[in-house]
């Protein structure tokens, strides 16, 4: 995979102060759990040994967005064609529970390197049989600090995904640093954005199925309005990138184009500079030094959850709680 490294010269000469993160812009083996998280693991184990602390990846990369629904008449009710291709999108999701995440968590401990990666989930405690876009952190000792569902699938996602709840909207220490994430429009969502600054976030991690038309604005508001870093990291997706095994393969590459995600990953300072620039239609692993003295510097003059907020005027309330349908109480 191509390394690309970035530069981002601060007058800081505090170590302390700075972390280095990387942003794997890959490409899944679609629908394909193990094969894919097989890629994971080696950018994983490539951005540890180039000295990071954080490697982050796309949305729903494990094991791949659903991008047959728009080419292959996905709305169609009670289709055999979509439900056969749903069931196979099913079988190949991550269980936490069963330790499908194991072998990240055992690199990330070896390396000392935390993970924002994008699976689809199926939850145990909603039954296994539905699918949720789940952003999870993995801390630099190995062990998942959140999972985050997607609260709302965009447009035509919700034809597979189902939505999540709060219990993910959560924020974890790293270094001089906070990190939080959401997925894909989740950014756009001010009061997501809003939970996650409220902890105290101040390096956001944005993740994306691939595409520069989402980046290269979001990113930078952000950054702005949030006075921190904010990295943007999105996945690729190519018609050679389909196993030719896929289901109903030949419509959904009639209906594509050179791209279905062309990328577009990318880091924003906490001023809405670029540290890095999208990059896009390539594989590459993307690292960068970030310095916290920069983030303390621009909240200065705004802090939104801070001197910056106003909570006798305006609150936010976030429930928490991991949302199921029955609760059991047998006796003891």
């Amino acid at each position: 995979m191509e390394i690309f490294e970035a530069t981002h010269t601060t007058q800081n000469p505090a170590a302390s102060d700075k972390i280095k993160v990387a942003l794997a812009q890959i490409a899944p083996v679609w629908l394909k759990r193990e094969a894919t998280l097989q890629k994971v693991a080696d950018a994983v184990e490539l951005a540890g040994k180039q000295g990071c602390q954080l490697v982050t990846f796309g949305e729903a990369l494990v094991p791949g967005y659903p991008f047959w629904i728009e080419r292959t008449d996905g709305a169609r009710f009670n289709d055999p064609k979509q439900k056969a291709i749903y069931a196979e999108y099913l079988e190949q999701g991550i269980v936490i529970e069963d330790g499908h995440l194991d072998g990240i968590c055992a690199i990330a401990k070896k390396f000392s390197i935390a993970v924002y990666l994008g699976v689809m989930e199926r939850a145990a405690n909603r039954s296994g049989h539905s699918l949720y876009c789940t952003l999870v952190y993995i801390d630099q000792n190995g062990e998942i600090g959140s999972s985050h569902r997607k609260l709302q699938p965009t447009y035509e996602e919700r034809l597979a995904w189902a939505p999540g709840d709060g219990n993910g909207l959560r924020v974890h220490p790293l270094g001089r640093f906070t990190v939080g994430g959401l997925n894909c429009f989740e950014n756009w969502m001010p009061l997501s954005r809003a939970a996650l600054y409220a902890q105290g976030e101040d390096l956001h991690v944005a993740v994306w199925p691939g595409g520069l038309h989402n980046t290269e604005d979001t990113t930078r508001f952000v950054a702005k309005e949030s006075r921190s870093y904010v990295i943007s990291v999105s996945g690729l997706m190519r018609p050679s990138d389909f196993p030719e095994d896929t289901l109903e393969l030949a419509e959904i590459l009639e209906n594509s184009n050179d791209f279905l995600a062309n990328g577009g990953s990318c880091i924003s300072a906490p001023d809405g500079s670029w540290v890095v620039e999208p990059q896009v239609g390539k594989e590459v692993l993307i690292t960068a030094e970030l310095d916290h003295a920069v983030v303390r510097g621009e909240r200065q003059n705004f802090d939104p959850t801070g001197h910056y907020s106003r909570p006798d005027v305006t609150r936010l309330l976030v429930d928490r709680k991991r949302q199921q349908l029955a609760d059991f109480i047998d006796a003891e």
